[in-house]
């Protein structure tokens, strides 16, 4: 017994400063902020349209809502994902295929805040999306380059365009009204993971944004495509500022756009950039603990 004991003790005092490594003073065990998981973002298979849902540790968020004629994609997504509240609902921009599905969100959950552009339009889905802020009482503000939200758990979003003085001028290409220069962008951080976020943005946002910020704001780990991978966006200066690892394109299967365009893909594969599609892959799903992520799809 003389020889077991001590060994027995050691043994004991081990294992209990390893306990103590793991707990806090208050005896729960501490708890990385970055853990497996800690973030999902999907973008939805809602065919020709954007609707990428953000699940944090503490919120849950909608980045546009896809098409008029895609509700019942929509409540499926809601209803698989048993989303009842919707922390924060951002629309990048008022076309349809971007705005059309708000009035299902607003239908079957709390909506806690609206942010847009702030870029009035004239149709009838734009009137009634405003008119439904104001019933419900929602809180709203138009967001501009420079204004950071925080989505809870350490993930934060700041927005890169338009400014201010792009909305009131109106967006404009060609001398013609186009209400894809203002769409909001955005940058999701969350430890070293990071995406970047561009509703339908065309060259000119791109160009702004370059002219305004830094290659360090704009580096990130994955891109949502601009415009459906359209050519009309993801110029060859923003794509190498961005440097993403992978890019998430949101497209229906056979559109009339004939999106994503081959020269962008062309483009991609020349930087390297793995990319996923919805219309081949269905929804695209990513996780990341703050330091390593994965992207899948779920068709």
């Amino acid at each position: 017994m003389k020889k077991i004991l001590p060994v027995f003790l050691v043994l004991l005092f081990a294992a209990l400063l390893a306990a103590g490594c793991t707990a806090s003073p208050g005896g729960a065990p501490k708890q990385n902020m970055a853990q497996a998981g800690a973030l999902t973002v999907k973008v939805l298979d809602v065919g020709q349209g954007d609707a990428i849902l953000i699940r944090t540790p503490e919120q849950t968020i909608f980045i546009d809502t896809g098409d008029l004629d895609e509700h019942p994609k929509l409540e499926a997504a809601l209803k698989k994902e048993n989303i009842k509240t919707v922390d924060k609902l951002i629309i990048t921009h008022p076309h349809a295929d971007h705005l059309g599905g708000a009035s299902v969100i607003f239908k079957n959950c709390e909506v806690k805040a609206v942010y847009d552009n702030g870029e009035p339009a004239t149709a009838k889905f734009y009137r009634e999306y405003l008119k439904t802020i104001k019933a419900k009482n929602i809180p709203y503000k138009a967001l501009v380059d420079g204004d950071v939200l925080d989505f809870g758990g350490g993930v934060s979003f700041r927005v890169l365009s338009p400014t201010a003085q792009m909305v009131k001028d109106g967006g404009k290409k060609n001398g013609k009204p186009n209400l894809n220069i203002n769409s909001i962008v955005g940058r999701l951080v969350f430890g070293d993971f990071s995406m970047l976020f561009t509703g339908d943005a065309e060259k000119e946002t791109e160009n702004g944004i370059l002219s305004r910020h830094s290659a360090p704001d704009l580096k990130s780990l994955v891109l949502k495509s601009p415009h459906h991978g359209s050519k009309t966006s993801s110029t060859a200066a923003f794509i190498k500022a961005v440097a993403p690892e992978a890019a998430a394109i949101s497209c229906g299967a056979g559109n009339d756009y004939g999106h994503p365009h081959k020269e962008i893909l062309d483009r991609y594969g020349k930087f390297n950039i793995k990319v996923y599609r919805t219309d081949e892959m269905g929804t695209i799903a990513l996780t990341s603990d703050g330091k390593t992520y994965s992207i899948k799809g779920e068709k």
